[in-house]
């Protein structure tokens, strides 16, 4: 039998690749769903499956995410900042 996990995996990997079809403006609420459930499935990854499974996740994840990470650890360490721009 397949573990859950795994079927759980693919599903998000599946969905990943519908959100990137979407426009830009409508890439951000999937998006977001799907960057809030990668730990939870990594996790899952490491349980049934062990570290490299794991880490292969982690990457794929720190891949697909890499511009939206950087901007969220930019802007929580003061960064970026969210006024207009600057005269």
């Amino acid at each position: 039998m397949i573990p859950l996990s795994l079927i759980a995996s693919a599903v998000w990997v599946l969905s990943a690749s519908v959100v990137a079809f979407l426009p830009l403006r409508y890439q951000r609420p999937p998006g977001l769903l799907l960057l809030l459930i990668a730990p939870v499935l990594i996790w899952l990854l490491y349980r049934d499956f062990g570290w490299l499974a794991a880490g292969f996740g982690l990457f794929a994840l720190l891949s697909m995410f890499r511009k939206p990470l950087t901007y969220l650890l930019r802007r929580s360490f003061g960064g970026i900042e969210s006024g207009g721009p600057r005269p």
